[in-house]
């Protein structure tokens, strides 16, 4: 195929780039930008601005080119900028970790790259420390739906689909309860949720090692939202059961469910929990694995097999570090951008009421999400979104549906006029579709 054959209002695909989830045959080029500033992409074109409706794959919190954040890393850059961190300590580090500690209640923290690898630390450790403690447990818990990243522990916990199945006979089993998503005017939410704590229930009779979830929504599995109380069940049993729960925050955390972590909307205490994203407010990349200290304390012994065996060349990155304190400094600043963004949207979705193709609409926190009613096609592959992403860039807002399920995640720092405008251009392009 000719790169140069496929082009868009910015140019051509770049012929030594090779982009992410992206099939470069039937998707326009990338589009060129030169910086960003708050809730603002600026593009190559001077004349092309867009709205980022989804915080640029949901990890720029505070918006692009944050000042404070930046001049954090700039700090740290001039006195120490990466040091080993299997033989050293320095102040960031430190100081991230006593702050996450307090907020999470959970007294380790394990340092890694990224959301992926804050997974596979966390499934890791799940699966040694009953090793440690004179047990072998196999079975691992997760919920259909679901998708935890891309490395191959982590795709093992997600739905088996597109993403990973040509990597099928390579992956662990692990066994699956359903996902009692919820909308706005469910009537069958109870219902649903009776079933998958009754499969839940069924598969803990067997000792399992861990039991995975995304607090309260589901990301990259269509923005699939769950009630709180569900949430609470799912512990409940989990700890009656005597089984590890590891959250996987890496989307929900740093108060894009209305909380400063979506378990905190349940009162439960994970085991284990997986962070990213937001964790640097989206300057750098970082992951961490919270767990409790009796976890911990399992690895602690004079036998090298009990060491946990794990690690990367930038652990605790000084300047990632550095950022991540500077994103909770302005998070602890300004709680009510997070804590307040749901009634926003509350506010906005009834400009949808006369839509009749939007279904199943749900709010949690900074997300909203719907559908588009397709009798013919659902998912992720539905073209329908790739039709909408390109008529919303056109009209300056960068959003990118999961298949017929279209979301806004915005950074905290957008306007109300810029979050009033992403809903316009979103509501004119489906009633133009629909005519």
């Amino acid at each position: 195929m000719n790169l140069k054959s496929k082009k868009n209002f910015y140019g051509e695909w770049h012929p030594n780039i090779w982009p992410p989830f992206t099939q470069i045959k039937t998707n326009n080029p990338q589009i060129e930008i030169t910086h960003g500033k708050d809730s603002l992409i600026f593009t190559k074109n001077p004349e092309r601005t867009l709205i980022d409706g989804i915080s640029s794959w949901w990890v720029t919190l505070h918006g692009h080119g944050n000042e404070y954040i930046a001049e954090a890393i700039a700090k740290q850059a001039r006195e120490i900028e990466q040091i080993i961190f299997a033989d050293f300590l320095h102040p960031q580090a430190k100081l991230l970790s006593e702050r996450l500690s307090k907020i999470t209640n959970l007294e380790r923290l394990f340092f890694s790259d990224n959301g992926s690898t804050a997974i596979e630390v966390a499934l890791k450790i799940a699966y040694q420390w009953w090793q440690n403690n004179g047990e072998l447990r196999n079975q691992i818990i997760a919920f259909e739906g679901a998708y935890h990243g891309d490395t191959f522990g982590a795709m093992a916990l997600g739905e088996r689909n597109i993403f990973n199945e040509s990597f099928e006979k390579l992956m662990f089993p692990v066994k699956r309860v359903p996902w009692p998503s919820t909308w706005i005017g469910d009537q069958e939410v109870e219902i649903k949720e009776a079933k998958a704590i009754e499969k839940l229930i069924k598969l803990l009779e067997k000792p399992t090692a861990a039991v995975i979830f995304e607090p309260i929504l589901q990301g990259a599995g269509g923005m699939n939202m769950v009630r709180p109380e569900f949430i609470s069940k799912i512990s409940e049993l989990v700890k009656t059961n005597n089984s590890l729960l590891i959250a996987d925050e890496v989307l929900t955390g740093f108060g894009r469910c209305g909380n400063l972590f979506a378990f905190q909307k349940a009162n439960i205490k994970p085991d284990l929990i997986a962070i990213s994203k937001g964790l640097t407010g989206g300057f750098l990349p970082m992951g961490i694995t919270l767990a409790k200290e009796k976890i911990f304390q399992s690895f602690v012994s004079e036998s090298p097999e009990k060491t946990f065996w794990h690690g990367h060349s930038f652990t605790a990155n000084p300047l990632g570090c550095a950022a991540a304190n500077a994103s909770l400094d302005l998070l602890e600043k300004s709680p009510t951008k997070y804590s307040d963004f749901e009634s926003k949207h509350y506010s906005l979705i009834k400009g949808f009421k006369s839509l009749t193709s939007v279904k199943r609409i749900r709010v949690c926190g900074t997300i909203v999400a719907f559908e588009l009613e397709d009798k013919h096609n659902s998912g992720y592959l539905n073209s329908v979104g790739k039709i909408i992403k390109k008529n919303a860039i056109d009209k300056g807002l960068f959003i990118r549906p999961l298949g017929n399920v279209i979301y806004l995640l915005p950074p905290l720092s957008i306007t109300d006029y810029q979050l009033e405008k992403s809903y316009e251009i979103i509501i004119e392009i489906i009633r133009n579709l629909s005519n």
